[in-house]
């Protein structure tokens, strides 16, 4: 497996898991709070490069 296919892999077993310890409301908090917030931390520069990085990957 990848790097990335074991984090997408780890990541779905945190959110299973978090959604049978935690109520909804909070594990979707984590879930999605988590991803966006990394998203914010990132510099303006960063965000635009990842776009374009997402946004090529998304074409083929």
């Amino acid at each position: 497996m990848t790097k990335r296919t074991k984090v997408a892999v780890g990541g779905v077993a945190v959110g299973v898991v978090l959604l049978w310890l935690l109520p909804f409301w909070a594990a979707l908090l984590v879930i999605v709070g988590i991803p966006v917030g990394a998203f914010l931390l990132l510099d303006p520069s960063q965000r635009t490069r990842l776009r374009r990085v997402s946004r090529k990957q998304l074409d083929r």
